[in-house]
């Protein structure tokens, strides 16, 4: 048995634990389409998408739609330049990146689009009350730490993409998402990511 077959039922594991409950996603006449020159590019012909492709892509919809959530909520009290300039990056880098999900996920076949799970009362909501909570003196910590929580998470997923994903277009978006969301925790905990 091959190292990527033995990785296929653990991604779909994974997947599916970090997946939630909640209301589906607007269906696909609602979906915006994928900007021209957006990171995630254009639909390849004959690249079909694989079950953990959509389970993959719809779980980082709900994730990047939490991701702008956090970013969104300690937006206009972050008192650090560095933060606040990472914070945007952040957030212009993961709402392009929606945008194209969003945009593939009709193209996956019937139901695909109902399946994007949305992160309202996943287990870290606590860590929105915890943002929410954090003083004024304490709110650049606390983002640091649910932030860097958050994508340690969305990096981890997206490394077991591109060992079993089958569609490339998808497997190159998770390199992408894994390179920069371990970019990003290092740059929120001040340790640079190890190298591969």
């Amino acid at each position: 048995m091959t190292r990527r077959t033995l990785l296929a039922p653990l991604l779909a594991a994974l997947l599916l634990n970090a997946a939630c409950a909640g209301p589906p996603a607007a269906g696909p006449s609602a979906a915006p389409q994928p900007a021209v020159g957006s990171p995630a590019g254009s639909a390849a012909a004959g690249d079909a998408m694989s079950g953990i492709d959509v389970v993959f892509l719809s779980t980082m919809v709900g994730h990047s739609e939490r991701t702008l959530q956090i970013v969104r909520l300690a937006r206009d009290r972050v008192r650090d330049d560095t933060l606040r300039t990472l914070s945007a990056a952040i957030e212009a880098t993961e709402a392009d990146e929606l945008s194209a999900m969003r945009g593939w996920l009709p193209t996956a076949g019937p139901g695909a689009s109902a399946a994007v799970h949305h992160h309202a009362g996943h287990g870290d909501d606590a860590a929105l009350d915890r943002l929410r909570a954090a003083s004024d003196a304490d709110v650049d910590r606390v983002l640091r730490e649910v932030l860097a929580d958050h994508q340690r998470a969305a990096a981890d997923l997206a490394r077991a993409q591109v060992e079993v994903g089958g569609s490339e277009r998808v497997r190159d978006l998770a390199r992408r998402i894994e390179q920069s969301r371990t970019a990003e925790v290092g740059l929120l905990t001040g340790q640079p990511p190890a190298r591969r």
